[in-house]
């Protein structure tokens, strides 16, 4: 597990487009088109801003990437303004040169949800695999909406929310009230088949789950922990969110000595 630890968010946003660029350029290094796993929240949209601008200045291009989303509401129709189809469009898909019919959020809108889930699965399968998926962190270490408890062998699947979660994400409603209590969610066992992931994480309300998450047990007690079992993690995060990490000065050598390497 990589971790990279930045000075501010706009140095965490720049960092995790250089990522996102240099998997979309690996995989057509190999005649494949890049499949990106992409995420929602508040902490990706500085990175989705980078995006669009570097699409904007001619170097970045989207015309033959395919997208899937982590995961979508259950009981908001793809209009509505704080749906996950609507955040993605809003956010990055109608500023770049992506097409629609390559972009996936899951259904679950007047479907059948658990055959929804399963559909989801196996398209991701038949786009042959994500080369890259983008991860925040919930402030109890859930990722996607694999809350507290979730099997770390879960896959694709209709997830209740746990009050936290819904409770987190009453700022973007009127009330509490309108936040919905389910969702379809990629499972943790299917974020962890993607070949490589970056997790980003900023302000000290995630210093917490970022601990777990690095250097804590593995526990489906806290979901993220589980990215300990992939070879290919980088976790990116301001001071703030780096705030209680205990081997902080080990992480920055790293990324000393990988930079020195680098230039050899």
């Amino acid at each position: 597990m990589r971790v990279v630890i930045l000075d501010s968010t706009e140095a965490v946003s720049r960092f995790a487009a250089d990522q996102v660029a240099g998997a979309i350029d690996r995989a057509r290094e190999t005649r494949k088109p890049p499949v990106l796993g992409l995420a929602t929240g508040g902490t990706p949209l500085g990175l989705y801003n980078e995006l669009v601008q570097r699409y904007r200045d001619g170097i970045l291009s989207f015309a033959d990437v395919f997208s899937f989303n982590l995961d979508e509401y259950v009981g908001l129709p793809p209009e509505h303004d704080q749906s996950y189809h609507y955040y993605m469009k809003e956010s990055l898909f109608r500023h770049i040169d992506i097409r629609t019919e390559n972009t996936s959020v899951p259904q679950t809108w007047n479907c059948d949800l658990p055959a929804s889930a399963k559909a989801y699965e196996t398209k991701i399968s038949h786009a042959g695999g994500i080369d890259l998926q983008v991860l925040g962190i919930g402030t109890d270490g859930h990722i996607g909406f694999n809350e507290v408890g979730s099997s770390l062998a879960s896959r694709t699947r209709l997830k209740t929310l746990t009050r936290q979660t819904r409770s987190d994400n009453a700022r973007y409603f009127a009330s509490i009230d309108e936040v919905p209590i389910a969702a379809i969610t990629m499972g943790i066992a299917t974020i962890l088949e993607a070949r490589s992931i970056l997790l980003l994480a900023t302000g000290a309300n995630k210093a917490k789950a970022v601990a777990g998450c690095v250097e804590g047990a593995v526990s489906s007690g806290l979901p993220a922990s589980a990215l300990q079992l992939h070879p290919n993690v980088t976790i990116v995060v301001d001071r703030p969110a780096a705030s209680l990490l205990q081997h902080t000065e080990y992480y920055e050598d790293s990324e000393r000595v990988r930079a020195k390497l680098q230039s050899v």
